[in-house]
C-alpha cells in the first residue's frame, strides 16, 4: 500500500543554522510579551517553596521539643502552623497554574496566529505543491502538541528548581553529611534524563510528520470530492486499508514515543524512594560504631525533606526531557514562520483608490522553474484599453490561465512587468490590487456558510438590499427566494449543495458586489451544459459591463464579441485580432474553432453535472438540511 508523505519538506538544516540552544532563546522570547504575569508566577512560587519547606523544620521541634516535653500550647501552634503551610501552599499553587496556564494559552494563540498570518502571505505556489493536510497539522496538531510544554513547563520548572533549592539549603542546615548521601547520584540522573530526552526527540518529529501524512489521507479523502472519487472509483476498502496502515504507524511511533526512555527514568525513581531506607540505616550503624548521634527529629525532619525532594527532582529531570521532546515540535513551527515570503508589498506601496482600468503585458515572462530551459510565457505584450475585452485562447498548457494569475500577483513575472493604469502590480499595495481585480474561475469555492455570508465574503458591509441587486444581476436570485430559508439557507461543503451553474452564478454575484473596474473570467463556463453556460453567460455579461475583461477561454464561443482575441501556443503568442479578422486569416484561430465542442449553430445534450449532491430534486435546485 503506498505510504502518504507531506508533500512539502523543509529544507535541510544548513551549517550555521539555529542549533537547539537559539532555538530555546527563541522559545523564551515568545513569552516577552507576558513577563510580568511570569514575574507574578516566580513570586508566588518561591513563596510556595519557601511555605513548604518550613513544615519539616516544625515537624522536628514536634518531636525533639513539644512531645517530650508535653508542652501542650507549642504543640498547638506547631501543629497550627503545619496546616497552615499546607493551606498557604494550595493557594499559592492554584494562582500560580492559574496565571501560567493563561500565559501558556495566550503564547499558543500568538503562535496560532503567526502561523496562519504567515501562510495568508505565501504565494500560490506554495499551496500547489503542499498537501491541505500538512498545513492543517502544523497548526492543529503540532502547536496542539506543544500545549502542555507551554502551558506548564515555564511554572513547573521554576516550581521544582524552587523547590530543590529551597530543599537542599534545609537539608544542610540539618546534616551536610546526610545531604551529601542523598545528592551523591544526582549527576548520574541528570545524565541519564539528558539521553532520554535526545532519544524522545527523534521519535516525536517522526510522530509528527506521520500525523501530519495522517491528518493529509483524512482532509483528501473525506472531503466531498474525495468521497464522490472514491465511491465512484470502488477504492472505499482500500482507502481505508490505506488508513489502517498510516494508523499503525502512528501507533507503533506514539508506544515508543512514551516508552522511550521509561525503565532509566523508573530506576531514577526507584533509587530516589531506596535513598530515606539507606538514611535510617546508616543512621543505624553509625550509631552502632560510635559515630554522629542524630536526634529523632532531625532524622525524621531530613528524611521528610529528603522525600519533599524526590518530587521536583524527578519532575525537573521529567521537564528537561519534555523540552528536548518539544524543540522538534517547535522546530517545525519555526520552520512555518521563517519561510520566504514569495510575493511581498514594497516598502513605499501605491495606494490606488479607483482605477481606470487599463491593463497591459510588457514583454512579460514566466517560469515556473526558474532552471527550466523553456518558459511558461515568453515575450508577452498586451494592452486591455480600460473598459476594452481581451479574450486568449490556445491549447492545453499554452499558458492561458498563468497570463490571467500575473494580473492579480497570484505569481509574479519573471520577467517584463504588469501594469495597471500606468503602476506596476508589484508597486501596488495589495488592498488596492485585491479591490481593483476581481476573479471569477471555473473551480468556484463557497464556504459553508449561508448564502448571504458567502456574498458578504466579498464586502462584510453590504446591505441586504445590496445583496440582492447583486444576485439579481448575476441571475441567481429568482432561484435563492424560491429556497426554503431563502439568504439564510447553508451552501454545504464546497458549494456541492448546489449545481455547477449555481455556484459560478453565486460567484459572479459575489464579485459583483465588489464591484472590481479589472475582471478576469478563467474558463468560467467551460465545465457547464449549454443550458446552463447560456443563463451564465447572461450573468457574465452583466458583470463584464463597463469593466476591463481578460477572459480565458476554453469554448470559443463565448468570446466572439471580445474587442481582441490572442491565440497563445507555448507560451508565445501566435496570433491575435478579432474573430472575424482571425477567422478570415484561417490560422490557428480558425483550426481551434473548428475542433471546438460546440461549433456554431449545434447544441449538445446536456451534461450530467458530477458535482450535484445525491438524491438532489432536479436541475436548479437544492435540498434543505434535515431537521
Amino acid at each position: 500500500m503506498h505510504h502518504y508523505e507531506p508533500a512539502w519538506t523543509p529544507p535541510p538544516r544548513e551549517k550555521g543554522a539555529p542549533q537547539p540552544p537559539a532555538e530555546l532563546r527563541r522559545i523564551l522570547r515568545l513569552f516577552r510579551p507576558y513577563r510580568g504575569r511570569l514575574a507574578v508566577v516566580g513570586l508566588l512560587v518561591g513563596a510556595s517553596s519557601l511555605v513548604s519547606v518550613a513544615s519539616p523544620f516544625l515537624l522536628r521541634e514536634i518531636l525533639d521539643v513539644a512531645i517530650p516535653q508535653q508542652r501542650t500550647g507549642l504543640l498547638s501552634l506547631l501543629a497550627l502552623g503545619m496546616i497552615a503551610t499546607a493551606v498557604l501552599t494550595s493557594v499559592f499553587n492554584v494562582l500560580q497554574t492559574l496565571i501560567s496556564t493563561t500565559v501558556g494559552q495566550r503564547v499558543m494563540h500568538d503562535l496560532r496566529t503567526r502561523v496562519y498570518a504567515k501562510l495568508q502571505r505565501m504565494s500560490l505556489a506554495f499551496f500547489t505543491r503542499t498537501r491541505t493536510g500538512e498545513v492543517q497539522s502544523r497548526i492543529a496538531n503540532d502547536i496542539g502538541g506543544m500545549q502542555a510544554t507551554v502551558t506548564s513547563t515555564a511554572t513547573s520548572l521554576v516550581s521544582n528548581l524552587t523547590s530543590v533549592v529551597a530543599t537542599v539549603v534545609a537539608m544542610l542546615a540539618l546534616d551536610w553529611r546526610l545531604t551529601l548521601v542523598s545528592l551523591a547520584l544526582l549527576p548520574l540522573f541528570v545524565w541519564i534524563s539528558r539521553r532520554v530526552g535526545r532519544e524522545r526527540k527523534k521519535i516525536a518529529t517522526r510522530r509528527q510528520k506521520q500525523m501530519a501524512a495522517m491528518s493529509a489521507m483524512v482532509t483528501e479523502s473525506l472531503s466531498v470530492s474525495g468521497i464522490l472519487l472514491g465511491r465512484t472509483m470502488g477504492r472505499a476498502d482500500s482507502l481505508t486499508r490505506a488508513f489502517a496502515d498510516e494508523s499503525e504507524r502512528l501507533v507503533d511511533l506514539e508506544i515508543r514515543s512514551n516508552m522511550a526512555g521509561r525503565w532509566r527514568m523508573s530506576v531514577i525513581g526507584i533509587v530516589m524512594a531506596a535513598i530515606p531506607a539507606l538514611l535510617y540505616w546508616a543512621a543505624g550503624l553509625l550509631l552502632q560504631v560510635g559515630g554522629p548521634v542524630f536526634s529523632i527529629g532531625t532524622l525524621v525532619a531530613f528524611v521528610t525533606l529528603q522525600q519533599g525532594l524526590l518530587r521536583p527532582t524527578v519532575s525537573l529531570l521529567n521537564t528537561g526531557v519534555q523540552v528536548q521532546t518539544s524543540l522538534a515540535l517547535f522546530q517545525r513551527i519555526f520552520e512555518y514562520l521563517d519561510m520566504p515570503v514569495d510575493i511581498t508589498e514594497p516598502a513605499r506601496p501605491v495606494r490606488l483608490e479607483r482605477a481606470r482600468g487599463e491593463v497591459r503585458f510588457e514583454d512579460v515572462t514566466f517560469s515556473y522553474d526558474p532552471s527550466a530551459d523553456t518558459p511558461t510565457l515568453d515575450g508577452i505584450d498586451l494592452t486591455i484599453p480600460a473598459g476594452g475585452s481581451l479574450a486568449v485562447v490556445g491549447p492545453t498548457g499554452s499558458g492561458k490561465s498563468t497570463l490571467s494569475h500575473l494580473v492579480p500577483r497570484l505569481y509574479d513575472v519573471t520577467g517584463g512587468r504588469v501594469t495597471i493604469d500606468g503602476i506596476d502590480v508589484r508597486d501596488l499595495d495589495f488592498d488596492s490590487l485585491a479591490r481593483t481585480v476581481g476573479v471569477v474561475s471555473q473551480e468556484t469555492y463557497l464556504f459553508h456558510a449561508s448564502v448571504a455570508d458567502n456574498l458578504r465574503f466579498a464586502r462584510p458591509d453590504a446591505t441586504d438590499a445590496e445583496i440582492e441587486a447583486a444576485a439579481r444581476a448575476a441571475q441567481i436570485h429568482d432561484h435563492i427566494a424560491a429556497l426554503p430559508d431563502g439568504y439564510d439557507t447553508l451552501v454545504g461543503e464546497r458549494g456541492h449543495r448546489f449545481s455547477g451553474g449555481e455556484k459560478q452564478r453565486l460567484a459572479i454575484a459575489r464579485t459583483i458586489l465588489r464591484d472590481p473596474p479589472v475582471l478576469i473570467l478563467d474558463e468560467a463556463t467551460s465545465a457547464l451544459d449549454t443550458r446552463t453556460e447560456q443563463a451564465v453567460q447572461r450573468a457574465v455579461d452583466a458583470l463584464s459591463a463597463g469593466r476591463t475583461t481578460l477572459t480565458i477561454a476554453h469554448r470559443l464561443s463565448t468570446i466572439r464579441d471580445a474587442d481582441e482575441i490572442v491565440v497563445l501556443d507555448g507560451g508565445r503568442i501566435a496570433e491575435r485580432g478579432t474573430h472575424q479578422e482571425l477567422l478570415a486569416r484561417g490560422g490557428r484561430y480558425a483550426d481551434l474553432l473548428r475542433r471546438d465542442i460546440v461549433l456554431p449553430g449545434t447544441e449538445r445534450e446536456p451534461e450530467h453535472d458530477p458535482e450535484r449532491e445525491p438524491g438532489s430534486a432536479g436541475p436548479g435546485t437544492v435540498e434543505t438540511a434535515p431537521a
